[in-house]
């Protein structure tokens, strides 16, 4: 192994640690409050943590044993395992992230009918439907052996390796990235800046109204009204901040994957095209 390699090797040592010890305690509070148990957002809660778990000790240890030996760590039955649960738990997370920002859509935008518009019986139906999309994307490509073990990734994964089926596979990838990772994306922009909307919309009424009421009691002195002003920039920038936050951390830990798988794919297609073009 090569520095660069050991230094990733330790990374993913550190992702693992944290991933693992963050997402059990999440679970542990889940499974000890009632309080949390009963509310709507501990359902996409739990089943996210459930999917960090098992990525965390089942998918990213298998990498980092491809990384140590350079070649596929386990044997064929056991890779394309690993490859559906990879597969699946990953479609599995985006979706309940999404369905989690749809949750945070309506109480924020909907507060006075948030009970009646997401029951738990909702939640439930949505988690449901994650489980059945990942499930069916997972399975399609376990029926054509569509699972491998990749150099590129040094883990067991979507990977062709016969290239008759290079368009149909193609396809597949296509389809089942836009159906989960740009389906998510999509749902998570829209129904966060709707909800920062409302918020700043919120903010700058109650700003208003604090105003008001200082300059009915008192005269404000101009470093107070500057405090007042700066004071409400910070408010409005915590709430962009944190709804970044959110959707960037998608973005970082699903877009590289996605974007390169797609590469990888579209690529010796184009060469074929351009072969047959030439020709």
């Amino acid at each position: 192994m090569d520095f660069a390699e050991i230094l990733f090797a330790l990374f993913i040592v550190v992702i693992v640690i944290v991933s693992l010890l963050s997402n059990l305690l999440v679970l542990l509070c889940f499974i000890h409050s009632s309080e949390i148990r009963r509310q709507v957002p501990g359902v996409f809660t739990m089943n996210l943590s459930f999917c960090n778990i098992l990525i965390s000790v089942v998918n990213m240890p298998s990498t980092l044993v491809g990384i140590v030996k350079h070649q596929q760590p386990f044997g064929d039955c056991l890779c394309r395992t690993l490859s559906f649960l990879e597969t699946f738990l990953t479609a599995n997370s985006m979706l309940t992230m999404a369905a989690l920002s749809i949750d945070r859509w309506i109480a924020v935008v909907f507060p006075l009918s948030y009970s009646s518009r997401m029951r738990y019986r909702d939640a439930l139906v949505m988690v449901c439907y994650s489980w059945l999309h990942s499930f069916t994307f997972s399975l399609i490509p376990l029926l054509f052996s569509w699972f491998d073990y990749s150099p590129i990734y040094a883990s067991c994964t979507l990977h062709l390796s016969k290239e008759s089926a290079q368009i149909k596979f193609t396809v597949f990838t296509i389809v089942f990235h836009s159906t989960s990772f740009m389906l998510s994306l999509v749902i998570l922009c829209v129904t966060y800046l709707k909800v920062l909307k409302v918020a700043r919309f919120h903010c700058k009424r109650i700003d208003i109204i604090t105003m008001q009421t200082l300059f009915l009691l008192v005269e404000i002195h101009p470093s107070v009204k500057q405090r007042c002003i700066a004071e409400q920039k910070r408010r409005k920038q915590r709430a962009t901040k944190k709804i970044s936050i959110f959707i960037g951390s998608f973005i970082i830990c699903f877009a590289p994957y996605v974007i390169t798988s797609n590469v990888n794919e579209m690529w010796p297609i184009l060469e074929m095209s351009r072969n047959w073009v030439l020709g």
